[in-house]
């Protein structure tokens, strides 16, 4: 898989490789809110700041992160897409691994994510990836509905390795 970082143009691919990732969630209480976002709406994030890699198998996008800088000193990631009949060939693990390269080659020491308690799979695939629940809480989501989550965070090395 090939990895780019996005540019504002590439908010239509972004948007529709999350949509089909996402849609399993559709009918889970509370439906994901990444389900509401628009192309507007990515396109003036990314305006804004916000960063996105998206993956492709031979001109395909079958993959994407979102993710944006906390206070000076990390990344934190969402929206962890992969197309679904992608998943469960690694790709995002991958994708995690150059967002964490990235990371890192912006100075940063921390990558961290919330993911919904609900969603255990999810909680593995980070743990696999070094990454340890440093926090549970329960948050609103952007419809105002209240959600479980955990926080998720890996200390980022000069290596890539938990320090």
């Amino acid at each position: 898989m090939e990895i780019v970082l996005a540019e504002v143009k590439d908010a239509p691919i972004i948007h529709e490789v999350m949509l089909q990732a996402f849609k399993e969630y559709e009918h889970a209480i509370p439906p994901s809110s990444a389900l509401n976002e628009t192309v507007a709406s990515i396109e003036q994030a990314l305006k804004c700041g916000e960063r996105a890699f998206i993956g492709y198998i031979k001109e395909q996008a079958v993959a994407m992160v979102r993710l944006f800088t906390v206070n000076n000193t990390g990344i934190y990631f969402f929206r962890l897409s992969v197309i679904p009949e992608k998943q469960g060939l690694g790709l995002a693990k991958a994708l995690i691994v150059g967002l964490e390269k990235y990371g890192r080659s912006q100075r940063k020491s921390i990558s961290e994510c919330k993911v919904r308690m609900s969603v255990p799979r999810n909680i593995e695939l980070y743990h696999s990836l070094g990454y340890v629940i440093t926090k549970e809480e329960v948050v609103k989501n952007r419809n105002g509905i209240a959600i479980p989550v955990v926080t998720m965070v890996k200390v980022l090395s000069e290596e890539g390795d938990i320090t």
